[in-house]
């Protein structure tokens, strides 16, 4: 139970996790969007012949080139953490949790390490379309190592394709296919790397205002906000469409969150969509957490039903449907899941001792339950509720959710609205008669990666408590160390990350001041 472990270490691993999370995707989505744009710039160079574009790609593939190595280090970390911090963790999801990350580390950082160097100087020592051939297959590379990372992350939201083994208490990987496919996995994928092309399209078209703004490299500014601008809002586009397509699943696989996102106490049909609102505390409760009330609320009427069940009158359960259980709508109650899921540990606490008094025929038997369709679907798929003391505990913070996603959905519309105006006046030739629109696009940059991370917020603040979604709590995954070691570490990181990323920003702006070779 919840009081039985130290909260203290928890919630400081939690945060050691999490401050290093956040300074890693400060760098990852550059990345991933900038390796495409210098692409399509050096096949731009390779089939016209124009030495502008090689002198535009060399430019932007010198900030990828800063970014890039920091983005390395910060994520070599991140990794370690998951045996340092989360030991617990480690152990239960077996091979399926490490077999996507040694993907990842064998094929793609592979592919994309090896190929970054022939990119960086490989000019004029090997063929254009060799060097071509190697920044394309950068760009390929580090969206194959999101691609893992993240499959490993949608594991977690939703774990599929594995079986339990009483023996070693793991999960064990069944099918390779199930994790990869996983319609979270999918979702994530699309929707993460293409958040990560907007951040890079908004950072290149703010970078080349800036130019245009000091009226310097001119024609350089010019063609780079055309491709950042035309690549940006197709990506504008598909992570709309995708964020679509996750919410759906969202629905699904993580109700919960999803209701929290939506501030959704009440289920409903004829569900709008709430586009604007304030909370406000109602002085009702669910348990210990707070039932809060909308105003200033504009919604679109009957979307989220639309969204959710693909008709206007779908039904939509609320947090309390989701708490309290909903039997005409065939939803359990977490006080039943609970009681499942106790089911379901007592089962392997019985195996265990069976297993310690040598007495091979309850184990044989009780063995073969976590091999029955009916116990699995029914019981120890609610396994991690049996950790829990009070049904209310499953409710993540609903204002952080609701808050967070709102704001990272308006700034996602904003930047359409931003490319859009940059290819309508570099197309009218009018890009410096704007300055309005060059310093909104400057000062847009941070915005961008504030909605990148707000994007991640969602996703791991919305499934609180769970580590795994209803098979692990947080607080059953963390290492039986010291909440003082765990502290100690938080502080040596955020000293680290925050000179990182401080002596990033210093390189990349006197690299811009400096601009491109001639």
């Amino acid at each position: 139970m919840i009081e039985n472990f130290d909260l203290s270490l928890v919630n400081w691993s939690r945060a050691q996790f999490a401050l290093t999370a956040i300074y890693h995707w400060l760098f990852v989505p550059l990345t991933l969007g900038l390796s495409f744009i210098l692409a399509f710039m050096e096949t731009l160079y390779v089939r016209t012949g124009d030495e502008m574009w090689k002198k535009i790609t060399k430019f932007w593939m010198t900030l990828f080139g800063i970014n890039f190595a920091i983005g390395v280090a910060t994520g070599i970390i991140l990794e370690f953490e998951f045996g340092t911090n989360w030991s617990n963790y480690s152990w239960f999801v077996g091979d399926i949790f490490g077999a996507p990350l040694a993907v990842e580390g064998i094929l793609a950082f592979f592919l994309e390490s090896t190929f970054v160097a022939v990119m960086f100087f490989g000019w004029n020592k090997v063929s254009k379309k060799f060097h071509l051939a190697s920044t394309w297959l950068v760009a390929i590379g580090a969206n194959l190592s999101a691609l893992w990372i993240l499959v490993a992350n949608a594991w977690m939201e939703n774990p599929v394709g594995m079986v339990f083994n009483p023996d070693t208490a793991r999960n064990e990987m069944n099918s390779f296919r199930e994790v990869v496919f996983n319609p979270v996995a999918i979702d994530k994928f699309l929707h993460t790397v293409t958040s990560g092309f907007v951040l890079a399209s908004v950072f290149v078209v703010g970078i080349s205002a800036w130019f245009l703004i000091r009226k310097r490299e001119q024609e350089l500014a010019r063609k780079s906000i055309l491709i950042a601008g035309i690549f940006g809002l197709v990506s504008g586009l598909a992570v709309a469409l995708t964020g679509d397509s996750s919410a759906r699943t969202l629905a699904q696989v993580q109700p919960v969150k999803f209701a929290a996102m939506e501030a959704l106490y009440e289920g409903k049909t004829d569900a709008g969509l709430t586009v604007i609102g304030a909370l406000t505390d109602s002085g009702e409760r669910i348990g210990e957490k707070k039932v809060h009330d909308m105003k200033l609320k504009i919604e679109i009427p009957k979307l989220l039903s639309i969204m959710t069940t693909g008709k206007g009158e779908g039904y939509v359960p609320g947090l309390r449907d989701l708490i309290d259980g909903n039997p005409e709508r065939g939803i359990l109650s977490v006080s039943e899941m609970m009681e499942r899921g106790r089911y379901a540990r007592q089962v392997l606490i019985d195996y265990k001792m069976a297993k310690e008094l040598g007495d091979t025929e309850s184990m044989a038997s009780l063995a073969a339950k976590f091999e029955e369709k009916d116990f699995t679907e029914n019981y120890f798929r609610y396994f991690g509720y049996s950790y829990f003391d009070h049904p209310w505990q499953v409710i993540p913070s609903v204002p952080v959710t609701f808050y967070a996603f709102r704001v990272m959905v308006g700034l996602g519309f904003f930047f359409i609205l931003l490319f859009v105006l940059a290819i309508w006046f570099h197309r009218r030739k009018t890009l410096e008669r704007n300055p309005w629109f060059l310093w909104i696009a400057l000062f847009s940059i941070p915005l961008a990666y504030l909605a990148s991370e707000l994007g991640w917020i969602v996703t791991e603040m919305g499934r609180q408590p769970w580590i795994i979604q209803n098979l692990m709590p947080v607080h059953v995954a963390v290492s039986n160390i010291s909440a003082g070691a765990v502290q100690t570490t938080f502080w040596l990181f955020a000293v680290l990350f925050t000179a990182l990323l401080i002596a990033e920003i210093s390189i990349m702006v006197r690299q811009i001041k400096t601009g491109p070779k001639h």
